[in-house]
């Protein structure tokens, strides 16, 4: 449903809620009225999206898959400052699955912006490890450094320190396996 319907229909409830109260409904003016305003916070949280970060959460990726294919026209169907939360949800169930080709999400995520400075962390962490995985240290080091940035409140130092740590094992396997460093 377009997000421009929502709104509409949103309208028409709360005027419908503020009509019975206008008369004397108090009773059921105020559940329309609440009914109303609940589907107003649709415009602005899509419920598809909710609902698939809850099952990221529960590290179920299938059924969060599910409920992201439901957003067939993420730019219709979406609030413009959920087009990067879309693209990130997107990159992670894609990680799991071909970890090289989930890097055009989470770019596109960080383009698009984000509100929360820990999903922007996340988003770079997870860009941090697909350079490492293409073997691009500088790249990778660029990240963590953003993402260590971008994260305020500490949620994702524990990753950034096993990345780090991870980064300082492949200089090893390198110098082991040719005898000198290769950048």
């Amino acid at each position: 449903m377009s997000n421009i319907v929502r709104l509409v229909i949103a309208c028409v409830i709360m005027g419908a809620g503020v009509t019975l109260c206008g008369f004397g409904f108090w009773g059921w003016g105020i559940p329309v009225f609440l009914f109303g305003g609940m589907v107003l916070l649709t415009f602005f949280f899509n419920e598809n999206m909710i609902i698939a970060q809850f099952f990221l959460r529960k590290e179920n990726t299938e059924k969060a898959e599910q409920w992201l294919g439901k957003i067939t026209d993420y730019e219709k169907q979406l609030h413009r400052k959920q087009h990067g939360y879309y693209n990130l949800l997107v990159g992670l169930i894609e990680s799991r699955k071909a970890p090289l080709k989930s890097e055009k999400f989470f770019k596109k995520a960080l383009t698009l912006g984000m509100g929360m400075s820990h999903n922007i962390a996340l988003a770079k962490i997870s860009l941090a490890g697909i350079a490492m995985a293409k073997r691009n240290k500088r790249e990778a080091q660029m990240y963590l450094q953003e993402a260590a940035k971008d994260d305020k409140n500490k949620l994702l130092a524990d990753q950034i320190k096993m990345m780090k740590a991870q980064m300082a094992q492949m200089d090893k396997q390198q110098v082991v396996r040719g005898g000198y460093r290769q950048f």
